[in-house]
């Protein structure tokens, strides 16, 4: 007769265990406006798991959050996998009806949302007719105030745990599934064996708990150890992070390309991240400019890595003191690595591009409710990434970019057609195409290339306005390019590489940051 599965909660790994160790007084975690030792957390959990029982929440059943990093969001996702429910934090960044969106995928009964972002959350839910409880921060102790759970939910590690959605590799948002043993492991390969964390370092974010890079970065990371994690709210300009890293002393700063490559042109002081013990960068290739000038200017070493939202964190990074700049660096402990052609078949030379492929415990179980697309990303043990990859002759790996149209926008998957939909319903405009062309620093921005109805030109100041009225704001263009009509084939698909081209052709990429056309 088969045994029944050795029950795991993440949430008794990351807190009660700690507990357990004795690391009851140590700072857990340290937002702008209070300290929570990892009693004290323990406490606060117990009490949230307790008002979501309250509210009927039972396990497996998903719990959407739209909540700024603070201790609400922190403890509603621990408490939530306490109870053997399902966390779904959801980006804040979203409008109304792309916040909608995920609240009817979900299929959630109870939302937690921040009353800053009342009006989108409101018009999200109203979409959603089987969500029959929400509650808003400003009545958190309702939440807090309805008894405690006094012991963790008896989950499996196959139990799942975490619903993360992403645009990825195809398109439209969907939920990555992924199970409260990914917590566990996520933690034990990369930032125990990679970055060697301990628990005296002190975790800071640029990427937000609603993002699988933030929530390992800034809680399963530290918590997994006894260290500390420090939260940030508001939005991660260089000099916000860089007064958190002096008044906090941060020794562990996870950023992005598009947050490093502000820093460098800002005037913060050289000494500000004197704490610093090691800098992360994930979401995009990290330029070698951006990494030789972190080292020089600030002293901190930045390493280099990808990870993705279906295997919930890094699994290829550099090392420290072993940083190849241009490369990802080498597979993380747990996880393989192939590149493939086309056709799948693996690719042994050194310097062909191929997609890159990726084989860990993390990955994903699947999309929720996208069977045909779960079956063309996870084959097997391996999970596709859509990412182009070559290998180097030091063993390295490095990215070229995306394998298809999908690109990134500040780390973030930007979905083309859902930019085009929305460039489409302006009065002036006929045609639109938005395409990925890398700035100066060869990271990609969106830029949209648009066809006027005839006897019209377009703003290109008024059409990125417009598009960030109806679209989170990192989806804008960057820039816009006016043709009088768009390169097509034969049987009228449009000819994306053509345009790319073009743009890179027609505009300056220097002003992309500021979203200002230039023609060269």
């Amino acid at each position: 007769m088969a045994t029944a599965p050795t029950t795991f909660n993440a949430t008794d790994y990351l807190v009660d265990r700690r507990i357990r160790a004795g690391d009851g007084e140590r700072p857990a975690v340290v937002t702008p406006a209070r300290t929570l030792a990892y009693a004290d957390l323990a406490a606060e959990v117990r009490r949230v798991a307790g008002g979501l029982r309250a509210l009927g929440v039972r396990p497996e059943e998903r719990v959407l959050m739209c909540l700024p990093d603070d201790v609400e969001l922190f403890t509603a996702i621990l408490a939530t996998l306490y109870l053997g429910a399902v966390a779904v934090p959801a980006s804040t960044m979203l409008t109304g009806p792309e916040l909608g969106t995920l609240v009817a995928d979900s299929r959630a009964r109870v939302v937690l949302g921040a009353s800053a972002y009342g009006d989108a959350v409101r018009a999200a839910v109203s979409a959603a007719p089987e969500v029959d409880e929400l509650l808003f921060t400003d009545d958190w102790p309702r939440l807090t105030g309805a008894g405690e759970v006094g012991e963790p939910y008896p989950t499996w590690p196959d139990s799942p745990a975490l619903w993360m959605y992403t645009s990825g590799t195809t398109g439209t948002p969907k939920a990555a599934m992924h199970r409260h043993v990914d917590v566990r492991l996520v933690a034990e390969n990369y930032a125990q064996q990679v970055l060697r964390i301990a628990p005296g370092d002190r975790c800071l974010s640029v990427a937000k708990l609603f993002f699988a890079y933030g929530l390992g970065n800034s809680m399963f990371f530290p918590l997994s150890v006894g260290a500390t994690a420090l939260l940030e709210p508001a939005r991660p300009t260089p000099r916000l992070l860089a007064e958190r890293v002096a008044r906090d002393r941060a020794t562990l700063l996870f950023g992005t390309p598009s947050f490093f490559g502000p820093l460098l042109a800002s005037d913060v002081p050289d000494d500000a991240f004197s704490s610093v013990r090691q800098g992360v960068s994930a979401g995009e290739a990290l330029p070698p400019r951006m990494f030789h000038g972190m080292a020089e200017r600030f002293g901190v070493e930045v390493l280099d890595g990808i990870g993705s939202t279906e295997m919930l964190h890094i699994f290829i990074s550099n090392r420290p003191g072993q940083v190849h700049p241009g490369s990802s660096g080498t597979p993380v402990p747990g996880y393989d690595v192939e590149i493939r052609d086309e056709r799948g078949v693996v690719i042994d030379a050194e310097g062909r591009a191929g997609e890159l492929y990726v084989r860990g415990e993390t990955a994903a179980t699947g999309y929720w409710c996208r069977a045909a697309t779960s079956r063309r990303v996870f084959l097997g043990d391996w999970v596709r990434t859509g990412d182009t990859y070559v290998r180097n002759a030091d063993g390295t790996f490095s990215c070229l970019g995306r394998f298809g149209d999908m690109l990134k926008a500040g780390g973030i998957w930007v979905t083309p057609s859902e930019v085009e939909d929305r460039l489409l319903d302006h009065p002036d405009i006929a045609e639109a195409v938005v395409v990925g062309v890398p700035d100066s620093d060869d990271l990609d921005k969106p830029v949209a290339c648009v066809v006027p109805v005839p006897g019209k030109h377009v703003d290109s100041a008024e059409i990125i306005a417009w598009c960030r009225a109806g679209l989170a704001a990192f989806k804008r263009p960057r820039a816009v390019l006016e043709l009088t009509e768009l390169p097509k084939t034969a049987t009228g698909k449009i000819r994306r590489n053509v345009l790319r081209e073009l743009v890179r052709d027609e505009l300056d990429p220097s002003n992309y940051l500021t979203g200002e056309t230039a023609l060269k």
